[in-house]
């Protein structure tokens, strides 16, 4: 395998398959059948969730809630979130932990650096539910800080695009992809591959992120074999 250890960030959204709210739990096996994939060949697989598919903090706060109480709801999607995909990795027989930055200890462990290296060295998986435990982060930021902090080699940002484009492709014909691009011309160029707290922690520690298709069978192996699929942005 071309990277040892990833971190792959999934959002929410992408849990709601073909719903308009919720889990799709079709789409959920899907991602969990995946994520095995990987693991049978020996990748160690940290995973961080978004929450959106469940309350998002920013719309609650757009609507007259207290921004950081709909920070906190977020945060609960997103264990929520971690519970979901946990018990579906376990239905497929690979061996999972959740830790949550927030203290919920009656479904998850507290989040300590290095009990989840010690986990994903004995071939666990680790799902990192809560964000940074902290309101005003987004998941990005809770991707790019527990990457850096277990010493991933990538970050893996599936989405249900297959890349990184000149402009939205779902709205512009005409919008061409990067097959690789690097952290300044994205800054440069205004594309929004995470949000600019997350790009730039990613950015100044190194870190890679391949943005791609999630949705597409296979391609999760294939990143993790070093095939060019999707978008890398790099130094």
């Amino acid at each position: 395998m071309h990277y040892k250890r990833i971190l792959l960030k999934l959002s929410g959204e992408a849990l709601m398959g073909e719903q308009q709210y919720g889990i799709d739990p079709v789409r959920l096996k899907e991602y969990a059948q995946e994520i095995k994939q990987i693991t049978a060949k020996g990748v160690e697989v940290a995973i961080v969730i978004g929450g959106g598919n469940i309350f998002r903090g920013l719309a609650g706060a757009s609507s007259g809630m207290d921004r950081v109480q709909g920070d906190h709801m977020g945060m609960l999607a997103t264990v929520i979130n971690g519970l979901a995909l946990q018990s579906a990795l376990e239905n497929e027989e690979v061996a999972t932990r959740l830790q949550s930055a927030i203290n919920i200890n009656e479904v998850a462990e507290p989040f300590i650096r290095r009990k989840a290296i010690r986990h994903l060295e004995k071939g666990r998986v680790v799902i990192f539910g809560g964000g940074t435990g902290n309101p005003y982060f987004t998941t990005d930021s809770a991707a790019v800080l527990r990457a850096i902090e277990i010493g991933a080699d990538v970050i893996l940002k599936g989405t249900r695009v297959d890349g990184i484009y000149t402009s939205d492709p779902e709205k512009d014909k005409l919008a061409t992809k990067f097959d690789f691009i690097s952290f300044e011309d994205v800054l440069q160029k205004g594309l929004k591959v995470m949000d600019t707290t997350a790009f730039t922690l990613s950015q100044e520690n190194e870190l890679p992120i391949i943005v791609f298709d999630m949705n597409t069978k296979g391609n999760l192996l294939k990143v993790v074999s070093g095939e060019k699929i999707g978008t890398k942005v790099n130094l």
